[in-house]
């Protein structure tokens, strides 16, 4: 260990400083790594998914089961409770008929006191029968979904009954809306996206609007799909997610925008993002990422829910292998006001963006192996905290882009990244512990030098004794 080790300096740091490295002791000594976080991924096995934070304080999900035979439904206090709540089921297939096949895509709401789940549905039988599929839903009978009994409601009506699945419904300003995916007759496509409001559960209210046919390249791959939709209102916008491609590793998100004051049943107040908006990333490991949802986390955070598999190479038909899990990250706003969902983060607790408490302004964030505070792609600003490899309560701070490496102390203090080792000297320049206090800050002390602290200069980072600034140079806050 080369870092100089300051004493003199350190007992004239403040009192800050000295009741975070007493803390930072205090883990170091009595606690093992642990994160109460999101981990992913969140549930696994469960596709389609859809969480939400309902008013009564519970996170409730759903999603497609791997047996596409029934409707579930699980609710935790956290999201990252859901990983091993108790699942419920509503409902299931019935013997014969036309939702006696597969059930895809369930969606939950709560529309005039009455809690109802939309779901898509085909005959069974086998052969191209199984997808002609439709929208049904099932409502509640009580107001505790987790409890009362589930009962067929109907067939949702669409003008042309034709193919139609992953529904969804919002409200905007005072009128409530229903948007959903159908292949419409005289369309060569296999889905497009359509919007109307609604008059009843299972009735619309005026004809729909055509917002978006698959047109793009990277919409058609496999087939010619834009599905599975879900709003976001945002910075004066509506954002709408959806997913196109085969639901292999080239399904990925595409993103129509409408100013929040136009009329967004007119298909020419709406822009679609000419490239997509989230993909499969080999780097972290996840592919096909897709049929996304939006809720927030306990902070009032704004998360993305989606599923996607650990690796690229299927056999057979992708929507038979089982392994699309749910999973969950942040999301972040460009200048403009437009959201930024960077790349799949990949499996493990959740990524932070550290920002400077007091200083310049810009994130922790790498350029190869240079680390800074500045400004540019979320991906290099995003960092996973890890088991130290000698244990003891310490952390790595990885970020997602190099998963094989963490940020280290150099012998002249200087943070860079660096790839991971086992040896007792990288660890003491690469462990730390953190103190976590008000207002999201957070502080990293050396795990074998509590005086020494990850801190920025300026632009530059490093680690070492305090210095004129004191405290505040060292102190970080999570975004």
């Amino acid at each position: 260990m080369m870092i100089t080790f300051d004493r003199r300096l350190f007992l004239a740091a403040t009192a800050g400083s000295l009741v975070a490295a007493r803390a930072a002791a205090q883990r170091r000594e009595g606690s093992a790594f642990a994160d109460t976080g999101p981990v992913n991924p969140l549930v696994r096995q469960r596709a389609d998914a859809q969480i939400f934070l309902h008013d009564d304080g519970w996170y409730y999900m759903t999603g497609s089961v791997p047996e596409y035979d029934r409707l579930v439904l699980r609710r935790a206090r956290t999201l990252a409770e859901l990983s091993t709540a108790p699942e419920r089921i509503l409902w299931r297939h019935q013997a014969s008929g036309p939702m006696s096949g597969f059930l895809w895509a369930p969606e939950l709401h709560l529309i005039d006191g009455k809690w109802i789940m939309y779901f898509a549905a085909g005959p069974s039988g086998g052969g191209e029968d199984v997808f002609r599929i439709r929208t049904y839903a099932v409502v509640c009978d009580g107001p505790d979904p987790m409890r009362e009994t589930w009962s067929v409601l109907g067939k949702f009506q669409t003008p042309w009954d034709g193919f139609n699945l992953d529904s969804t419904v919002f409200t905007h300003r005072g009128t409530r809306y229903f948007c959903w995916a159908e292949r419409e007759p005289g369309i060569d496509t296999n889905s497009n996206l359509y919007l109307a409001p609604l008059a009843s559960p299972l009735t619309l209210a005026a004809k729909p609007a055509r917002l978006t046919v698959p047109t793009l390249d990277w919409e058609v791959h496999g087939f010619k799909v834009a599905e599975a939709p879900a709003v976001l209102a945002r910075n004066g916008r509506l954002f709408l997610t959806y997913s196109a491609s085969a639901t292999d590793a080239r399904y990925c998100l595409g993103m129509l925008t409408c100013p929040d004051d136009a009329d967004i049943m007119n298909p020419a107040n709406w822009t679609k993002s000419q490239e997509p908006v989230f993909t499969s990333s080999s780097v972290t490991g996840v592919y096909g990422p897709g049929h996304n949802s939006f809720t927030m986390d306990e902070h009032g955070r704004d998360i993305l829910v989606y599923h996607g598999r650990d690796y690229a190479a299927i056999e057979g038909d992708p929507l038979f292998d089982p392994n699309r899990h749910t999973r969950v990250q942040r999301i972040y706003y460009r200048g403009d006001g437009t959201p930024d969902f960077g790349i799949p983060v990949g499996n493990g607790p959740l990524p932070d963006r550290l920002v400077p408490a007091f200083g310049p302004q810009g994130f922790l964030m790498h350029g190869g192996d240079r680390v800074r505070i500045g400004n540019g792609a979320i991906t290099a600003s995003q960092f996973r905290a890890v088991p130290g490899r000698a244990g003891g309560g310490s952390e790595m701070l990885v970020p997602i882009d190099a998963p094989d490496h963490c940020l280290a102390a150099g012998e002249d203090g200087q943070v860079r990244l660096a790839p991971i080792a086992d040896t007792p000297d990288f660890q003491a320049r690469a462990g730390f512990v953190r103190d976590t206090g008000g207002d999201g800050e957070v502080r990293f002390a050396l795990a074998d030098r509590l005086d020494q602290y990850l801190q920025h200069r300026g632009e530059s980072v490093m680690v070492g004794a305090l210095g004129a600034a004191g405290i505040a140079g060292a102190t970080f806050r999570i975004r």
